[in-house]
This record gives structure tokens, sequence and C-alpha cells, in this order.
């Protein structure tokens, strides 16, 4: 195989990725908390000597779209959106993760926790307690919850680079360079932020991608018919 046929394979490889992505994207357009993904291209350049350089594209990185999604009223005494930067802390089985999604409810011990189950963490890495006869739990901008009117807890905000985070699930993120406490972030009770996802241009970019792809099989056919009819020649 010949170099321009390494180079093609690799574009197309990369190019397979990104309609995942995309296509993840759109699936969770109406995922509540969810968070557009891109996948991010890297150029390698070979110095061949006395011929022409050899370009290859792969794609080995990600970016996560970290912009504001919009708001949703929900009335719910336990729902939760933020306002600006900032995750919230979830507990797992496989450790500490962060979200945006703040659909939140009571279990039976009276932990906040996820659809999941997953329990949230307060602003010290502790789970948050809800009293289960509580009349009514107000939560205040800064995270501070109160159960009819008495102050209990203050849920976490956290930060992180934005480069570190791993998606893991739908609305998770792993952060591999690890997170900092947000001392500044906002949270709006009875609301959730949807997803950051813009349908229409996640269509195109997939159209456009699709094209692209297109175009690389096509230059692979013609590549593969020239090879042999070059080897047919060899052999008469």
């Amino acid at each position: 195989m010949d170099n321009a046929s390494y180079t093609t394979l690799t574009r197309q490889s990369g190019l397979m990725r990104e309609m995942q992505s995309v296509a993840n994207n759109i699936a969770n357009a109406s995922t509540t908390g969810f968070r557009r993904e891109a996948v991010v291209f890297s150029e390698h350049v070979a110095d061949l000597g006395e011929m022409p350089s050899l370009s290859m594209a792969r794609a080995g990185g990600h970016h996560v779209d970290t912009s504001q999604g919009g708001f949703e009223k929900t009335g719910g005494p336990l729902d939760l959106a933020i306002e600006g930067d900032g995750f919230f802390m979830v507990e797992t089985p496989d450790g500490e993760r962060l979200t945006r999604a703040g659909h939140f409810v009571s279990n039976g011990q009276g932990d906040l926790v996820t659809p999941d189950g997953f329990r949230v963490l307060d602003a010290g890495g502790a789970p948050v307690f809800v009293p289960p006869g509580a009349a009514s739990i107000s939560i205040a901008a800064d995270g501070t919850m109160s159960a009819d009117g008495d102050p209990i807890s203050q849920l976490g905000l956290f930060t992180t680079d934005p480069n570190g985070l791993v998606r893991v699930g739908n609305s998770l993120f792993e952060a591999t360079t690890g997170t900092q406490p947000l001392t500044d972030g906002q949270m709006l009770q009875g609301f959730l932020e949807g997803s950051n996802v813009d349908p229409v241009t996640e269509i195109a970019r997939m159209i456009e991608v699709q094209r692209s792809y297109e175009l690389g099989q096509k230059f692979l056919e013609k590549e593969d018919e020239r090879l042999r009819s070059v080897q047919q020649l060899i052999r008469r």
C-alpha cells in the first residue's frame, strides 16, 4: 500500500470517529445536562528526504463544549440548574464524577441522589442528607439547603480543566486533572439545564463528514484500481 492510501485510511478512521461523536450528540439533544463533544484532529508530518513530505491526520483528541444549555422550569424542590460555570459532584462505585444534570431525588435513607442512585456531595465532599419528614426544602443560589427554614447543608459546585474531562455515560464526567471547589457558583431551584447541543448544526456537520468520508472512499477505490492495473501490466 502506498503513502496516499495510508494517508487516506488514517483520515477515514478519524472521520468515522467524528461521525460517531456527532451521532451521539444528536441522540442526546434532549438529555438533561448533556454536553456536546467534538473530535480534535492532529497532523503528523514525516520527512521523506528527497521525496515530498508525508502528512497524516489523526483523530486523537476530544473537546467537551462546556457552554450553557437552556433552562426548563420544573418546580421540583430537588431539581437544580447551574447558572454559569461549575459541576455537581456525585459519588459512584468507580469514584467521584462531575455532572450538570441536576435532577435529584431523596432515597429511602434520606440521601440526595441522582436517578441512578449516586449520592450527591456537598461543598466538603460529604453526602447530602435530606430529612425525610421535612415539609419544605429550599435551596439558595449558593447551594445552602434548608429544611423547614433551618439550614442543614450546602451543595457543592466544583470546577476543573475542560481539557481533562472524560465522558462516563451520557451526563457524567471523570475529571482526570482534579477538581477545585467553586465558591461563586449560582444554582436555580426548580429548574433543569438542558443539553447544549444544537441539532441543526450537528445534522449539518453530519452531512459534511459523510460527504468527506464518501470522497475518501472513492479515492481508495480508484487507487485500488490503479494499483491493480499496474500489477497487470507488470505481469505481461
